[in-house]
């Protein structure tokens, strides 16, 4: 098991009313309500859910790893580089997974070169490295 040898920053958000209820951080920066999605037997709503906010998370995370590594290898892309995080979820055989594709675009830089950040990226995001083993990932540039 991986853990940090000093904590650089910790976070804390509680939830209330399960998956259809509430969201928000100690500090007050995050506050949401959250609704079940249709397909997954619920009412759907205004809400968002687990799933979207794990997204927005590891694309925002998998984002930094991108540029720290271009950078690392004096790459500069020709315009601000994206994430777009997929996440699916479905049942296994005792309860549900998730699975996450990664749609990485990085203009102007070749496909081999971008795939070779995209993989450096993906060795050293930590969302990437808590779900490693755990959660199938596939990595696509665009």
């Amino acid at each position: 098991m991986m853990r940090p040898e000093k904590i650089l920053y910790e976070t804390e958000v509680t939830a209330t009313g399960d998956r259809d209820g509430n969201a928000a951080s100690a500090d007050g920066l995050l506050s949401v309500s959250l609704s079940v999605p249709k397909s997954l037997g619920g009412p759907g709503g205004e809400g968002t859910n687990p799933e979207q906010l794990f997204a927005a998370g590891y694309a925002a995370c998998f984002l930094g790893a991108v540029k720290l590594v271009a950078r690392t290898r004096k790459i500069t892309p020709a315009a601000e580089p994206s994430v777009i995080a997929k996440v699916a979820m479905g049942p296994v055989p005792v309860g549900c997974a998730l699975a996450v594709e990664l749609r990485v675009n990085l203009p102007g830089v070749e496909k081999a070169v971008a795939e070779e950040i995209v993989a450096g990226a993906h060795e050293r995001c930590p969302y990437s490295n808590v779900i490693r083993g755990n959660i199938d990932v596939k990595l696509t540039v665009i």
